[in-house]
């Protein structure tokens, strides 16, 4: 009978709520995560700022140390989940350089100095998984990664924030304002007291670089993904869009063509038909486009600290099980060189809600702007007023510089009273 192998020893960086809960899953169920790896898992340590606070009794004390470079060069994985850029990356460098693979759910890490981390973990011969970084609890990164390598993926479309699905799907269902509907997410604790990250779409942002890195196998940066957030969508939009069996959702968006990989994240209307229109509350949701799969949905609990703790541990049961049995995980796959490309080069369409002088004449004038930069005009309903009308105009795909020269124009006619808003139509 073989000798059984030695435990794989683990340090944790981060005793937050994940950091908590994954202490607390490799207590509980050592047994079956040592089947399942082959080896025992020890934890060894959990790095906090300050070991004197008791932390609750998923952290004792005799594994709390304020020296976290200590920590990691005795350990064989470590799992940051620290957040933020430093300590973090300093520290994942050190793990790495020291022989340990790395787990982080560190999205705005590694969609600021991926490319860093892959390439010292390719050198060092080591694994740097980050399940948990996209979509909490949803499987997601592997099965781009790996699953669909033998396929050439067109297009992602994904709700990758919980906190802005909910407020829109509270304006939604419940017709509450954009500053109630924030409120209540913020007593029910999906928002942060400073919402800034979710709101302005900088979160999903984040998230959609790295899946687009994956997806086109080349390196997308923050700096490659145009973001607007959801502050500026009012009861009005929420309306408009139920009457035309739509719903307002904050899109991630990444689309590779002929021309190159365009990355963007902004609200949009989504059609009633499309599956990532039932996604509701704090749920995120991916929908895949592959030439030869097809479309495929990712759906479940993108935050939280038991959902997130669930795929680190996913990802800490396979790095582990390299570490106990030896092998390594898929590298980085960054061989393609499509042009990314601006967000004027993208195809979309618009919904334009107007205000319009109430006289002969006025709709002539608004379709000669769409005509004068060869943008189609789908739809148009016109809404009765008072002293004006409004109008709500649906356009045929264009370019997005296209359609922004439109507006610009229609904010400057003299048949157009306001522009009241503007959203994209995507998923159609």
């Amino acid at each position: 009978m073989s000798d059984p192998l030695k435990p794989v020893s683990i340090a944790i960086l981060g005793p937050g709520t994940v950091g908590s809960e994954v202490v607390r899953l490799l207590t509980a169920q050592a047994g079956d995560l040592a089947a399942r790896v082959g080896a025992p898992l020890e934890i060894i340590g959990v790095y906090v700022r300050d070991a004197s606070k008791d932390r609750g009794p998923n952290l004792p004390r005799e594994l709390l140390t304020e020296d976290a470079s200590a920590l990691v060069a005795g350990a064989d994985v470590v799992v940051e989940l620290m957040g933020g850029i430093e300590p973090a990356r300093t520290l994942i460098l050190e793990s790495i350089a020291a022989g340990a693979s790395v787990v982080t759910a560190n999205k705005a890490l590694l969609a600021a100095y991926g490319p860093e981390l892959y390439e010292a973990a390719d050198a060092a011969n080591v694994d740097l998984y980050f399940e948990a970084a996209v979509a909490g609890a949803i499987p997601l990164v592997r099965p781009v990664r790996e699953s669909l390598a033998g396929d050439h993926i067109t297009r992602i479309l994904g709700i990758l924030n919980g906190t802005t699905n909910y407020i829109l799907d509270a304006m939604t269902t419940y017709g509450l304002d954009y500053e109630v509907a924030l409120k209540q997410a913020q007593d029910l604790g999906y928002a942060e007291a400073d919402p800034t990250a979710d709101v302005e779409g900088h979160d999903a942002a984040a998230k959609a670089a790295i899946l687009a890195s994956l997806a086109f196998h080349q390196r997308v940066g923050l700096e490659d993904v145009f973001c607007e957030g959801i502050t500026s969508v009012t009861s009005e939009d929420i309306i408009a869009a139920r009457e035309t069996d739509q719903v307002v959702k904050l899109l991630a968006i990444a689309e590779r063509t002929a021309q190159g990989v365009t990355v963007r994240v902004h609200p949009a209307l989504v059609p009633a038909t499309h599956p990532l229109a039932g996604v509701r509350g704090a749920y995120n949701a991916v929908f895949v486009e592959a030439e030869s799969a097809g479309g495929l949905m990712f759906y479940g609990q993108g935050a939280g600290g038991t959902a997130t703790a669930s795929a680190v541990l996913g990802d800490l049961v396979s790095v582990a099980r390299h570490k106990a049995l030896g092998g390594k995980g898929p590298l980085e796959s960054n061989y393609a060189a499509h042009a990314l490309l601006p967000v004027e080069a993208a195809l979309t369409r618009y919904c334009v809600r107007m205000s319009v002088e109430d006289r002969p004449g006025v709709l002539s004038a608004v379709a000669e702007v769409f005509a004068r930069h060869d943008v189609g005009i789908e739809v148009v309903r016109q809404v009765p007023g008072q002293s004006h009308a409004g109008l709500i105009l649906s356009t045929y795909e264009a370019p997005e510089r296209d359609l922004r020269a439109t507006v610009e124009d229609l904010r400057v006619s003299d048949a157009v009273a306001e522009v009241k808003s503007v959203l994209r139509i995507e998923g159609e």
